[in-house]
């Protein structure tokens, strides 16, 4: 597949000013030599160039629409191989037009992330920079695509080779020691040093690790669920957080029947807000749906905001509590320009110690700082700035980084009760294996099929 030359419509559909039709392979020169029509006469395009003049259809010269082209020859381009890039008016018809004669000239639909994937097997990305390509497309927030640009510009990848380089070195101790085993020497210079590299690497490995779980919510966001009884102002605070009517708010219990799901950048984080059916037992049919996909998003959520009514007397949920069980949970105090005594407030935080308790009025809009910086305070412990170290944003980055701990470990106890040689080999392969994962030196096609999948065809 890789010598097919292959081509995608590169932006979004739609109506737009300007829509790119994208082709990379060996052919892709003479595809874009035959389907346009220059304007003043060209006998070589230079590379990386923008050429004026119109997509025609080569077997009868009708004119498909006035565009730009570019060419662009390996190996610098973004595939390592020949591209060509046609700047076309950003509309549904002219980008399918053009892209149905470049395919009938002889190139191939592309698979979705396919771009992205030759750029990484042909060696100009390794895979933690290829998923750093969507992570970028993908970003919501200013953190989050900070985060994306280091990966991409390898920051992790550096990181990953730095702890790989002298584990592959000790290795080499390790099975010269095996190969020449009249060596005493070479055994016990490979065993200090194995002991020795191993605690540096897992130390490495240990701060990597650490900022996963901060890396993934950075990355993917927060879902947060709106839970509470009915009518306690749960679409009220939807609508303030979004700073739009997007939840109908009635004073009739009852008037969310089904899950609302919006998202929005509180301090650096996106959420995911999901407005829930209030959650009691009820006769109505329509309502009772509701209520089961509310029990669904609270069960799903990364982070609960239970609002309680404090002009009213506050029963425990018992159903609620124990879907909150350990989750992230803020208590919101709802209706308190309502309220006649800020006692009932004193009185219901010692109620819901050690749950953080946020007092507001949703209508009148006090207290949203309040709400943000508890929200930041629970998920970040008070602190969303990507840190200057690289972050692990993948849970598949920190898989392959725990099993690589879990090897070294091995490692380690193998010189401590004096193994034979060999068995530490095998550990010191497998830790080794495990971080090749993680840039692709050590990667089955099936993975990086999965992978490139999740990309959207063109890139």
């Amino acid at each position: 597949m890789l010598e097919d030359t292959i081509a995608a419509i590169s932006t979004p559909p739609g109506e737009g000013g300007i829509g790119i039709v994208r082709m990379s392979g060996s052919a892709a020169e003479a595809i874009g030599l035959a389907t346009f029509n220059f304007a003043s006469r060209v006998d070589k395009p230079i590379t990386h160039h923008l050429y004026y003049g119109h997509v025609i259809n080569p077997i009868n010269g009708k004119i498909i629409d006035e565009a730009l082209i570019s060419f662009m020859r390996a190996p610098h381009t973004f595939t390592r191989e020949d591209v060509v890039e046609v700047n076309c008016h950003g509309g549904i018809l002219p980008l399918t037009k053009t892209l149905e004669i470049i395919l009938a000239q002889g190139a191939r639909m592309a698979t979705p992330g396919e771009f992205t994937q030759r750029a990484f097997l042909n060696g100009r990305i390794d895979l933690a920079q290829a998923e750093a390509v969507i992570q970028v497309i993908r970003a919501k927030t200013d953190i989050a695509m900070e985060l994306g640009v280091k990966q991409l510009v390898g920051q992790l990848s550096r990181e990953v080779s730095a702890i790989r380089k002298p584990l592959l070195t000790i290795l080499a101790h390790v099975e010269a020691s095996i190969d020449y085993p009249e060596h005493q020497d070479v055994e016990e210079l490979a065993r200090d040093e194995i002991l020795r590299v191993s605690i540096l690497c897992l130390d490495k490995i240990n701060t990597l690790v650490a900022t996963a779980d901060k890396g993934r919510i950075l990355r993917e966001g927060i879902r947060t669920a709106i839970v509470g009884s009915p009518n306690v102002g749960k679409s009220s605070l939807l609508n303030v957080l979004l700073g739009q009517q997007r939840a109908i708010v009635t004073d009739i219990p009852g008037t969310t029947r089904d899950v609302l799901e919006e998202s929005l950048n509180v301090g650096g984080v996106a959420l995911t807000i999901v407005d829930t059916a209030g959650i009691r037992d009820t006769a109505d049919e329509i309502e009772r749906m509701g209520v089961e996909r509310s029990r669904q998003a609270l069960a799903d959520a990364d982070l609960i905001l239970y609002v309680l009514d404090v002009t009213e007397e506050w029963v425990p949920d018992n159903e609620i509590m124990r879907a909150i069980g350990a989750k992230p949970c803020i208590i919101i105090a709802n209706k308190v320009d309502l309220l006649l005594s800020v006692d009932i407030l004193t009185t219901l935080s010692q109620t819901v110690a050690p749950k953080p308790l946020v007092a507001m009025s949703a209508t009148e809009m006090l207290g949203l700082t309040d709400l943000e910086e508890a929200i930041i305070q629970q998920v970040f412990s008070g602190s969303v700035r990507a840190e200057e170290s690289i972050m692990v944003t993948s849970t598949r980055h920190k898989n392959a980084l725990l099993r690589t701990h879990t090897a070294l470990s091995d490692v380690q106890d193998a010189i401590n009760l004096g193994y034979a040689v060999d068995l530490i080999a095998i550990d010191l392969h497998s830790a080794l294996e495990a971080l090749g994962e993680i840039t692709g030196e050590n990667i089955g096609p099936d993975l990086v099929e999965e992978i490139f999948s999740n990309f959207c065809i063109g890139k």
